[in-house]
């Protein structure tokens, strides 16, 4: 027997059902396998286990066609020894396959795969003026406090803030930014040393500093192409790039053509400038319109599975922001519930890494979702 994807296929075909065949495949990642050279019992076996994963299944005495979710295609592979025990080549080579569709950040000496589960973002605002805990964390006891209950709940990440970006922010120093933050890093590092590190800043200088004290993550809200130390910066280090798409100083009249042109054309730049592509995160730029919690966050807050053709993690960053408070009248310490039905949609969508306030519970949400999304029932062939 023989299995070839056939998914690419249809991006070069020019009829209107094999392009949006192929539109569907790449928004809800799907794969098309087609299978060869097998008997009638074999066919029959093959076809059973498909519509066990719910696939939508064509099956002639030569072929079968399938199509099918990429979770249920690795636990085809997982499963294949059990139906067809003589055929290893074929789960090698679909061992092959659904390689090819994991996702890895690749982030200093810390390597995500993030198609097996969506990273757990923390935040850990060390700022007077944060939106939701700005104050709320003053003395290194209370920081060091919180991340160790985040780390304990479940965070894979712990972001370290000094200069908020809420919509009509006010403009820290550099040097404020790195008194904020540097010396909680090197506590952070000190009390837990095997946390990962992440920090949100757009400023050269603390970027800079914060690479030699090994942070592994860094999140540009302006995408580390304003300033071209940057891209030399990030070429010559190991951290990941968490880079951001922000309309604040325009508008729009495609927002998902424009943001698929801005996020291919910032791709390329960051690539040409040096940095492997496995290094590199999306952000929407959810709260980074010109109408801060306008109609446009809704959009970005549906439309996320139209960037999974570009195989980058995208980052779901809603937690507790204001369109809860405009929309449904919330306030900041009331918002938890409707955010994570918000980081549902959107990681069932394809959104892998959730940055979030609340650690426990958005690991409560991540379990249930990755058991409910792996849930079919595979009876023994008849």
């Amino acid at each position: 027997m023989l299995v070839q994807d056939i998914t690419g296929t249809f991006a070069r075909a020019t009829d209107f059902a094999s392009q949006a065949l192929r539109a569907q495949a790449a928004r809800q990642q799907q794969v098309i396998l087609q299978f060869s050279d097998y008997n009638r019992e074999q066919q029959l076996k093959l076809t059973q286990l498909c519509h066990q994963l719910d696939g939508v299944v064509q099956a002639t005495p030569d072929q079968l066609t399938v199509l099918l979710s990429q979770a249920a295609g690795r636990l085809l592979t997982k499963q294949w020894s059990q139906v067809f025990h003589n055929h290893a080549t074929v789960q090698l080579q679909l061992t092959q396959i659904m390689k090819q569709y994991e996702i890895y950040w690749q982030a200093g000496t810390h390597r995500f795969n993030l198609t097996k589960r969506p990273m757990i973002y923390g935040i850990m605002n060390i700022t007077p003026d944060s939106f939701y805990d700005g104050g709320r964390y003053e003395t290194m006891d209370d920081v060091l406090t919180h991340v160790g209950e985040m780390l304990q709940a479940g965070a894979d990440v712990i972001e370290v803030n000094g200069q908020t970006t809420r919509p009509g922010f006010k403009e820290v120093t550099p040097e404020v930014e790195l008194d904020r933050t540097l010396p909680y890093i090197r506590a952070i590092k000190k009390r837990f040393p095997e946390a990962v590190l992440a920090i949100d800043t757009y400023k050269y200088p603390v970027m800079k500093a914060v690479v030699t004290e090994g942070v592994s993550i860094i999140n540009d809200v302006n995408a580390f192409t304003d300033d071209p130390r940057k891209l030399a910066l990030m070429a010559d280090s190991r951290v990941g790039l968490l880079t951001m798409h922000s309309s604040r100083d325009q508008e729009y009249a495609d927002l998902t053509g424009s943001m698929r042109h801005f996020f291919e054309h910032n791709l390329a730049e960051l690539t040409s400038a040096g940095i492997d592509l496995e290094r590199i995160a999306l952000d929407q730029g959810i709260g980074y319109s010109k109408v801060a919690h306008g109609e446009q966050d809704y959009v970005m807050m549906r439309n996320i599975d139209e960037f999974n053709y570009l195989q980058r993690p995208m980052m779901v960053a809603i937690s507790r922001k204001g369109y809860l408070g405009l929309l449904l009248g919330l306030k900041k310490e009331d918002r938890l519930a409707m955010t994570l039905v918000t980081e549902t949609a959107m990681m069932l969508k394809g959104g892998r890494i959730l940055r979030v306030h609340d650690v426990a519970e958005t690991k409560q949400l991540v379990t249930l979702l990755n058991r409910i999304e792996t849930g079919y029932w595979l009876a023994a062939p008849q």
